[in-house]
């Protein structure tokens, strides 16, 4: 039975942004593996929409409603599920004294969800401490350009 990804941020930022260093490889994965089902949660969209929109920014070219409507339509495309955030960080599914450092916690976060979920989180990160989410296991991160 195939298990849906949760994209992270990188890589829904990667998808809509042409000149991201991983734009065609997060594209190669999205169109082999969309199929087996595709989430997001309000963290990611709200991060993608943030990302993109920052005039600062080498991505942010756009207004935070063109933004959003593009994502519509992408969502629209089909194998979508949306993920409600459902863990908080004092959730005993995180054993945090794993992190290396303060960035790893929202990918921790976004891990602990794809295991309450049953699925799995794609990334380009191969840093993220599996060991630092119970009943995570190494199948459970999926690494894009690591297959």
């Amino acid at each position: 039975m195939s298990q849906a990804a949760l994209l992270d941020i990188n890589v829904l930022v990667a998808l809509f942004d042409p000149d991201h260093i991983h734009h065609d490889a997060a594209h190669r994965w999205f169109e082999e593996h969309r199929h087996d089902g595709w989430a997001t949660c309000p963290l990611t969209e709200l991060a993608l929409v943030r990302i993109l929109s920052n005039p600062t920014s080498w991505a942010g070219t756009e207004r935070s409603a063109a933004i959003v409507e593009r994502f519509r339509l992408f969502r629209a495309s089909g194998d979508h599920q949306f993920w409600r955030d459902s863990l908080d960080v004092t959730d005993e599914i995180f054993n945090l004294t794993f992190l290396k450092g303060h960035r790893q916690l929202t990918d921790v976060y976004l891990l602990g969800l794809a295991v309450k979920r049953n699925g799995r989180l794609a990334t380009f990160d191969r840093s993220i401490p599996t060991r630092a989410v119970k009943g995570a296991e190494r199948e459970t991160l999926l690494v894009i350009g690591a297959e």
